[in-house]
């Protein structure tokens, strides 16, 4: 979903946001961007198959396991959010989450899981969790959707175009051609957007 229009006579070029909704950075910068006036359009990708493509997986498998999560849980102190509540058995898969996200194309509704997941400590594996975000903001009909083959394939099809465009993992921030990766370069992708 775009974020508002941009106001007549703005230059900026705006920002396509890629995200999926088990990364704790993508949280971060989902937060970050709402205090922005720029025009965001969030694109959920899912960042299983991006791993797949780059062979190989998530910090969150590897040694540097607890170093990143305090960094992210300094980031959220100094970025002024709540304390992050993990999840529990952190990451969980987030399919299902991630069919829910293209199917409503919401960003209201991405960061209410955002924050259930990462605020609250909720388990976006849960349909339940993924319901109650959804009714949040006023859809109904999510499980039948993230069964439907038509928003299965437009997820596919979104991740293939990211990965294509250049996106290696998330959060990332296109502006025009250029894509910046990593929660510490939305600054730079806000400056370019501008």
């Amino acid at each position: 979903m775009s974020g508002p229009s941009r106001p007549a006579g703005r230059d900026d070029a705006g920002i396509d946001f890629f995200f999926d909704l088990g990364s704790p950075y993508a949280y971060l910068a989902a937060e970050r961007l709402q205090r922005t006036d720029l025009d965001v359009t969030w694109r959920p990708v899912l960042l299983g198959a991006i791993f797949a493509l780059r062979g190989h997986g998530s910090w969150s498998q590897t040694a540097a396991r607890d170093e990143r999560v305090a960094e992210i849980e300094a980031r959220a102190e100094r970025y002024g959010l709540p304390p992050v509540a993990w999840p529990p058995e952190w990451p969980p898969n987030t399919l299902a989450a991630m069919r829910a996200a293209t199917w409503t194309a919401s960003s209201a509704f991405a960061l209410a899981c955002f924050r259930r997941a990462f605020a609250a400590g909720e388990d976006l594996g849960d349909l339940a969790v993924l319901e109650a975000a959804a009714a949040e903001c006023g859809f109904e009909g999510l499980r039948e959707a993230v069964a439907d083959p038509r928003v299965k394939q437009r997820l596919k099809d979104g991740t293939d175009e990211a990965w294509a465009a250049g996106v290696t993992g998330v959060p990332a921030f296109r502006v025009g051609e250029e894509v910046f990766y990593g929660d510490d370069r939305l600054a730079d992708a806000l400056t370019a957007a501008r």
